[in-house]
């Protein structure tokens, strides 16, 4: 395939690339080097915390403008609890093709292709609700029945089929990623070209309209030049929308402004009301959140220069504070060199919350981290890995990583090489395979278990 070239280079995504086919919906179904230590940073923070209670289960812009027909799935919650055994996955498409589905064969670790399970152009993000009755899609598209938007659809899920629902509009261009509360009754999705976020009250599984909508201004500049990172914070970009272990508060992660935005959250009427943000460090690029099942801890992935920030979440006010930042570079190395340009992908979580692992794209792999347990103040924190932390993705630009639900597999979507890595894990030591197997798959955005 040859590389896509954007039509709006103010809001690339180094490495990103686009098919530009005509985009289509329909539903039917067919058939890195050795360890190497890494840079830890400790945050003093001595805000008292009530007794913790542990109830807590656990791009872009290259948006070719596309019209969508009429109607339009998912991943878990990244640090969900135990699932029965899995014999597929659906894999969200960065192309018009759809939504792929693929047999999984969790004793051996192999996947056979199945074909397409719904029809959607550029499905980069999919989620289930609670109870997996419905699915929801984020469509990373830039026109939407003649407006400039991304959009929002859902499926009725039964059977192992999917029956289209609704399709509206985000009200807001490059819609990347959405969430939905605990309760399973708010769909949060955020648009990282329009650099907005939008709320929706789905009933039954029917979106409707969106019953709040935010549209950020960009990094705080008074004489009105971009962020630190000119060609990636000349705008506000929300990135990614998570919810409270508590579900009493949302999070918009923004990129472009190097901020979390913070609200409190109404689920019975999807309202999102300001409750404050979280301050970045210049140049951060805040792209996901994630919180420790457990502990009142979130961990933030830094895109733009490939950290993590460990916060202490505030369960009162919803705040976050850093108490801890770790590098995935090994030390020494910048995060631009040779002409590639790293940036921080996502996080995974084990269910034991022993082991954390990071993908990091322009050198391209993943990297493990040991999580402190136990009753120690440093619970939650990272240190590092015992074994070999740093080791392949199997590809091109990991853009998302899932562990199966026995946890002795991680599969990857490499994005710009167009396949799917799956590599074997020890559960008791956490080590991931270096070498593993490869799948073709259509510019794969998005991982989900069925």
């Amino acid at each position: 395939m040859s590389p896509f070239v954007p039509h709006r280079s103010n809001s690339v995504e180094p490495g990103y690339r686009r098919d530009t086919h005509g985009p289509s919906f329909l539903c039917t179904f067919s058939g890195a080097p050795a360890a190497q230590s890494a840079t830890i940073t400790l945050n003093m923070e001595t805000r008292p915390e009530p007794a913790i209670s542990r109830p807590f289960p656990s791009r872009r812009t290259l948006l070719k403008s596309a019209a969508l027909a009429t109607t339009a799935l998912a991943v878990p919650n990244l640090f969900s609890q135990p699932k029965p055994a899995s014999t597929r996955i659906l894999v969200g498409s960065g192309t018009p093709d759809g939504i792929l589905s693929f047999a999984w064969d969790e004793a051996t670790g192999e996947l056979k292709p199945e074909g397409v399970a719904a029809k959607i152009s550029h499905s980069t993000w999919l989620d289930f609700s609670p109870d997996r009755r419905f699915l929801y899609v984020a469509s990373e598209v830039d026109q939407f029945e003649g407006q400039s938007t991304g959009a929002v659809g859902s499926f009725a899920f039964s059977g192992g089929k999917f029956s289209p629902i609704s399709l509206v509009p985000s009200h807001g261009g490059g819609t990347c990623h959405l969430a939905i509360d605990k309760n399973g009754r708010v769909v949060l999705c955020a648009n990282y070209s329009g650099g907005s976020a939008s709320s929706f009250l789905p009933k039954d599984g029917n979106l409707g309209q969106a019953v709040w909508t935010e549209h950020y201004q960009g990094y705080p500049a008074a004489d009105g030049k971009p962020g630190p990172v000119p060609d990636r914070q000349q705008a506000a970009h929300a990135h990614f929308a998570s919810f409270s272990p508590n579900n009493q508060f949302a999070y918009i992660n923004d990129l472009g402004a190097d901020k979390i935005h913070i609200y409190r959250l109404d689920s019975s009427t999807g309202i999102l009301t300001p409750a404050g943000a979280y301050n970045a460090k210049p140049g951060d690029g805040p792209r996901t959140l994630h919180f420790h099942p457990a502990e009142r801890i979130a961990y933030c992935m830094n895109e733009l220069n490939s950290t993590v920030t460990v916060l202490r979440w505030h369960a009162a006010d919803g705040s976050l504070t850093p108490i801890q930042t770790v590098n995935l570079l090994p030390e020494g190395t910048a995060t631009k060199h040779g002409g590639v340009t790293n940036t921080g992908c996502d996080i995974v979580l084990t269910r034991d919350c022993r082991f954390l692992y990071c993908a990091n794209r322009g050198d391209d792999f993943l990297m493990a981290f040991e999580v402190e347990v136990g009753a120690s103040p440093q619970a939650g924190q990272l240190k590092p890995f015992q074994g070999q932390a740093r080791t392949s993705c199997g590809g091109k630009t990991p853009r998302n990583f899932r562990l199966d639900p026995t946890e002795r597999w991680m599969l990857v979507a490499n994005q710009n090489s167009s396949n799917l890595s799956v590599f074997a894990r020890d559960p008791q030591t956490g080590q991931i395979s270096d070498k593993g197997k490869n799948y073709p798959a259509a510019t794969p955005m998005c991982i989900v278990f069925v």
